[in-house]
């Protein structure tokens, strides 16, 4: 097996060799050579302490990214390489980093200590592959399998389970039977681990293209991470519109979306507020009034929990505010939203009725024509400058202040007047013009 190597990577092999120590490249970046991938960072791991890489790279940048486990980086043709000194890890007392790191000559040992077989593959341009594992095996048999006993895998690192269900819904793998049952009896380990890191996983996680398949499957382990999962699984929707139950709806709208972190996220919980809003009418029929709110607190408090950034819980809270929301496909309504959302969220809000309505009743997809006039409509209003929002108004504060106008918020009130009546088509959007209704607002008051 012959690997096609950048030149950086194949000078730091180089560099190691001329020190006297062997490197090899590790994890990932192998992984994903035998998905017939090419890998964006190279990973090596070395019988060199961390003191003598630095010695071999003493001509290049390198950082000190984690030297107290044996890790550095070294920058070398626009590559940031990651070399890690062969170790062994002691006992995990917080279920997820090892209490000690003690370094080895043993490659084979290095390899052993890792979670899965296909992360424990190891390359060197001269000795081809090293497979200590059957991670090659697994990986053409499209399967996750934990290296060693899967049970003491996950109960070292708890991240791992989240990290079994990241790879099957990113690689379309399955999980082997004695991991699978690993990860499904201790899930609950996974409320020890950092929001942070829980957050980024799942992530990844629902932008996998494999996502539909992992939420149905296992939403016992999903849902001690979103607790609100468990109650929609298997809910009947009992209308019309839905050919499906909550957790399947929204497994099935999720992979209906591009692959975007905060669209995925606005999916996820965009129904999660039914089961508690759920009523039936006289004639048995189902309804959820209010579902959106709930499912927006929702969303609000289990992202904020994750600790996930204040601009995507924003963005998904607002999406899922909106997203049952009718929307008229004319100007005026379409330029009202463009105001409301900007124009990025308002293609956003359109993205997520398109999939909603991919995963309800076959007789409701007529929905579609109406979400790509809108859309059309959408895109006409920019192309021709249309005006939406107070920036785009030409008049703004400075020229009211000039007509004599000094109060703040009188300044503001005469603006959003101003940009109402120009959305609706009442007056044209002129400085003149503007400026002559300006002096009719003034005159009333």
């Amino acid at each position: 097996m012959k690997l096609n190597l950048p030149e950086a990577v194949l000078k730091v092999f180089e560099l190691l060799e001329t020190g006297g120590f062997c490197g090899y490249l590790v994890g990932g970046c192998v992984r994903d050579f035998l998905l017939k991938k090419t890998p964006i960072d190279f990973d090596m791991t070395t019988d060199a302490t961390p003191e003598e890489i630095k010695d071999c790279f003493s001509d290049y940048r390198v950082i000190e990214t984690g030297i107290r486990h044996g890790t550095v980086t070294v920058i070398l043709g626009g590559h940031a390489i990651e070399i890690t000194t062969h170790r062994r890890e002691g006992n995990y007392s917080d279920r997820r980093h090892p209490d000690a790191v003690t370094f080895t000559k043993n490659l084979e040992e290095d390899l052993g200590r890792r979670d899965f077989t296909m992360n424990a593959l190891a390359y060197h341009p001269q000795k081809g592959l090293i497979d200590r594992f059957g991670g090659g095996e697994d990986i053409r048999e499209r399967r996750i399998r934990c290296v060693g006993d899967p049970h003491r895998r996950m109960n070292e690192d708890a991240l791992r389970i989240l990290r079994a269900l990241r790879f099957a819904a990113v690689l379309g793998f399955e999980l082997e039977a004695e991991t699978q049952k690993a990860v499904t009896e201790q899930c609950g380990q996974l409320r020890e681990i950092s929001a942070e890191r829980m957050a980024a996983e799942m992530s990844k996680l629902l932008c996998g293209k494999n996502v539909r398949k992992v939420l149905l499957e296992q939403t016992e382990i999903l849902g001690a991470v979103i607790p609100e999962l468990l109650p929609a699984e298997n809910f009947d929707q009992n209308n019309p519109h839905h050919c499906y139950d909550i957790l399947a709806h929204t497994a099935i709208a999720l992979e209906n979306l591009p692959p975007i972190p905060h669209l995925r996220w606005a999916m996820l919980f965009h129904d999660l507020g039914k089961p508690e809003t759920y009523v039936q009418d006289a004639l048995g029929i189902g309804h959820f009034y209010g579902h959106s709110k709930h499912s927006e607190i929702i969303a609000g408090y289990r992202l904020n929990a994750l600790k996930c950034d204040k601009a995507t819980i924003s963005k998904v809270c607002r999406l899922i505010k909106y997203h049952d929301t009718i929307i008229e496909p004319t100007k005026k309504a379409v330029k009202r939203w463009l105001n409301r959302l900007s124009a990025p969220l308002f293609c956003d809000l359109i993205e997520i009725k398109r999939a909603d309505v991919l995963a309800q009743s076959l007789e409701y997809r007529f929905r579609l024509d109406g979400l790509e006039e809108i859309k059309n409509i959408m895109t006409e209003v920019i192309a021709e400058n249309e005006c939406f929002s107070l920036k785009d108004l030409a008049i703004n504060g400075k020229d009211l202040i000039a007509m004599g106008i000094e109060d703040g918020q009188e300044i503001g009130r005469i603006l959003r007047s101003l940009l109402d009546s120009v959305i609706d088509e009442e007056i044209e959007n002129s400085k003149a013009v503007l400026i002559e209704r300006t002096k009719e607002i003034k005159d009333v008051n």
